[in-house]
């Protein structure tokens, strides 16, 4: 999907939007902060200058690979040598190259000097099924990860996590707590001016669950995309073993054993622990954030604190992960009114 062909803004966000050039797409869903369009470094060593632009032939990709938090996997790779980022959050078994409107989205980004950044967080490719992403919230209350936006309190909380036992592996709270390193590398090392945050899948799950959280560096985010919010608990319910697996993992999770692994069949592509099922698959898990069933004020409870947030949504009308009964325009139709101050591409 080219994401160029998101054009259309709503006033909303054409009042708050930057001075930028009226052809500029991406301009006109970003937060006012000044036109800082212009703003490139353009650093002599930077292959992502190259007159060749950021992406050399089809799926080859030009520009920076760098470290941007302690773990092995915390690697991420940036087209373009600029001041303002654009930051892709893949789906389950994403990781680098994910999607084919990368390259499109990298060319049109340069155009409008802003760089891609894709990387990789500890639940990228396999990993999403033994890292889940709000486990920790079984234990704690979603308000007191507000706690976040005080750095010196981060050590002192994960020690406190640590006397949740089996509850210490979890991945809404961990992608996002890697999701605000990488922000703030590109704060400190690449002196960022500002990022916008585009998920793919359940990469809008990252994104919601990260401006919930009020990380430290959260407050750089200028505005989301959410390309593809569909429902992993509808899609799944559409396979012949979920039903049967959603009862294992609630057993298991009664037993406290949250952090076993489910039987392969379960989950054939990836090991997956009975909470991180239950997670995807339950009515009202943890991850059950945009289903055609949600009530309007559970939609609002999940995602009403994205309307501080300016927002796209952008929807396949011809998506292969939402079951046929589903009225798809409804269901977006329903997500704007109850939680996003957003301008929407249907495709």
């Amino acid at each position: 999907m080219d994401l160029s062909a998101a054009a259309t803004t709503s006033p909303y966000l054409s009042s708050t939007s930057s001075s930028a050039s009226a052809n500029s797409w991406l301009s006109g869903i970003v937060r006012g902060r000044g036109d800082r369009s212009g703003s490139a470094k353009m650093s002599n060593n930077s292959a992502a200058a190259d007159v060749g632009g950021p992406v050399n032939r089809k799926k080859q990709f030009r520009g920076v690979m760098f470290k941007y938090g302690p773990k092995p996997i915390q690697v991420a790779f940036k087209t373009g040598d600029y001041k303002q980022q654009v930051i892709f959050i893949g789906g389950l078994t994403d990781g680098f190259l994910a999607t084919e409107y990368l390259e499109p989205l990298a060319i049109a980004l340069d155009k409008e000097k802003w760089s891609l950044v894709q990387f990789l967080l500890s639940s990228s490719y396999t990993g999403y099924g033994i890292t889940s992403l709000k486990e920790v919230t079984a234990c704690f209350p979603f308000q007191f990860l507000n706690l976040l936006n005080h750095v010196s309190l981060w050590v002192p909380l994960l020690l406190l996590l640590r006397l949740c036992g089996s509850l210490l592996k979890f991945t809404l709270l961990q992608d996002a707590m890697e999701l605000d390193q990488l922000i703030s590398y590109l704060i400190n090392k690449e002196e960022s001016e500002g990022v916008v945050l585009l998920g793919h899948s359940t990469g809008c799950q990252d994104i919601v669950y990260y401006m919930r959280t009020n990380a430290p560096c959260s407050r750089a985010v200028r505005a989301a995309i959410l390309q593809a919010p569909v429902s992993d608990r509808e899609y799944r319910a559409t396979l012949p073993e979920t039903a049967a697996m959603i009862d294992l993992a609630s057993e298991m999770i009664g037993d406290g054993r949250v952090s076993e692994l489910m039987p392969r069949e379960a989950n054939p592509d990836a090991p997956i622990t009975a909470f991180r099922y239950h997670s995807l698959c339950a009515y009202n898990g943890d991850d059950d954030m945009f289903s055609s069933d949600l009530s309007d004020d559970q939609l609002k409870m999940r995602l009403g604190h994205m309307t501080n947030t300016p927002c796209q949504v952008i929807f396949s009308m011809a998506d292969e992960y939402v079951p046929d009964y589903v009225d798809k325009k409804a269901l977006v139709d329903r997500q704007v009114q109850e939680s996003f101050s957003t301008n929407i591409c249907n495709s």
